[in-house]
């Protein structure tokens, strides 16, 4: 094997997979997206919002844990058998959706499907920076983030189609077990492990060599003390909580208003289509313009269309303007947030800080539901989202208070040492 290059050019071709299998990833998530809750309203007979978004609760709860003891595991295992790993744990989730004889195998379902995301998905995230180096990052993360997404907003909107004809169950449990086996021969098969690009990027920043904190250390120094890490971290909460609001409550929200399943899925799709499409752009900004203005004007864009999603009152036109600005505003947040945290912090130590970042920010999804179930239980799904939207502008203005330093690019031999664009 030839010796390790960092840049996207030098490395386009392993680049290119993990984009694509990236893709497939976020596939398995799509394809709950427009039809899951309304099989739990309507399959199940759940009245409960709360009751329905437990299926969101341990997804969250999975892949918030599984995201934060894969930085560890990466360093000793290695990126590509944890990846692999991550599809093995997605392969229960169609069985035990085709065979769900209560609510209760959907959500464990949906614990498989949490454990599987945080480890593949972590794995496609950090491997592209490793391969990337620092220069640029903030595209490598676009283009991630772009291809999961996208695969996301695919498998949704197929979803809400083909349920119009065919029973939602069977369109999720058939999709699953394609896209499970397809990612796993992939990965198995053509993705090569990334340790030695990091080896080669830690060389060259000459210092930190031993550096890496152990989990624990690292999840307080990301978590309390370093004040870049805290912003980030509670962006990235709040983030997640607006995408669990989009994916559980939203849809049941414009059923109750009317829509029908086709609106819903075309709802459900257009906001990760844009989100994902839109990180084909603000990633590579990100490089140019810094990492803070794009967080903050994102996090107030997504606070604007949760504002606008209740004053449309459930109407189509309305929620499909909203889910669009919803994209676009997460398009600005999304890779920023993960480029920012791996800025901050030496070469060694990415894989852990991206885990306890990845872990607070999908910690997103259980006070996400957790809340908008309860608030929409109490007062109304309306008076929920409103109460969402405030939490994001004020985030927001978390992330403005705070001093930001730049990225972290070496001065002299970084620019030199296996170092291509």
């Amino acid at each position: 094997m030839s010796s390790p290059q960092l840049g996207l050019r030098a490395n386009a071709r392993q680049f290119g997979l993990l984009v694509a299998l990236n893709g497939f990833v976020g596939a398995m998530v799509g394809l709950e997206r427009s039809v899951l809750p309304l099989v739990g309203e309507r399959d199940f007979r759940l009245d409960s919002r709360a009751a329905i978004l437990s299926f969101v609760v341990a997804f969250g709860i999975a892949k918030a844990l599984s995201n934060l003891v894969a930085g560890g595991l990466a360093d000793r295992v290695g990126r590509k058998r944890l990846l692999i790993v991550g599809w093995l744990l997605a392969l229960p989730v169609p069985l035990l959706i085709a065979l769900a004889p209560n609510w209760g195998f959907i959500v464990a379902a949906n614990v498989f499907l949490g454990a599987s995301q945080g480890l593949a998905w972590s794995m496609t995230v950090v491997m592209k920076i490793d391969l990337a180096g620092p220069r640029r990052r903030g595209l490598a993360l676009g283009l991630n983030e772009s291809a999961g997404y996208l695969g996301v907003a695919l498998a949704a909107f197929a979803t809400g189609a083909l349920a119009a004809s065919v029973a939602p169950r069977t369109v999720v449990w058939v999709g699953a077990l394609i896209v499970g086996a397809i990612g796993l021969a992939v990965s198995a098969l053509f993705v090569h492990d990334t340790s030695s690009h990091v080896a080669l990027e830690q060389h060259a920043h000459g210092r930190g060599a031993g550096g890496r904190r152990p989990l624990r250390n690292a999840f307080l120094h990301g978590t309390f003390s370093h004040p870049v890490l805290r912003a980030c971290a509670q962006a990235g909460l709040v983030n997640n909580l607006n995408d669990a609001l989009a994916w559980g409550l939203v849809p049941l929200y414009l059923a109750a208003k009317g829509a029908s399943v086709t609106e819903v899925g075309a709802v459900a799709a257009i906001y990760p289509a844009v989100w994902g499409l839109g990180q084909l752009l603000t990633g590579w900004l990100s490089d140019h313009t810094g990492r803070k203005p794009l967080i903050v004007a994102g996090m107030l864009v997504q606070a604007g269309a949760l504002a606008l999603l209740v004053a449309g009152a459930g109407a189509f036109e309305p929620a499909l303007l909203a889910a669009i600005l919803l994209g676009a505003g997460t398009a600005l947040v999304y890779p920023t947030l993960i480029a920012a945290v791996s800025d901050a912090v030496q070469p060694v130590e990415r894989a852990r800080a991206v885990g306890v970042y990845r872990f607070w920010r999908d910690f997103g999804f259980v006070a996400g539901a957790l809340m908008s179930g309860g608030v929409a239980d109490t007062l109304g799904a309306g008076e929920a989202i409103a109460v969402v939207a405030a939490l994001t502008a004020a985030s927001s203005i978390w992330v403005a208070a705070t001093a930001w330093d730049g990225p972290r690019l070496s001065a002299g031999p970084m620019a030199d040492i296996g170092m291509r664009a």
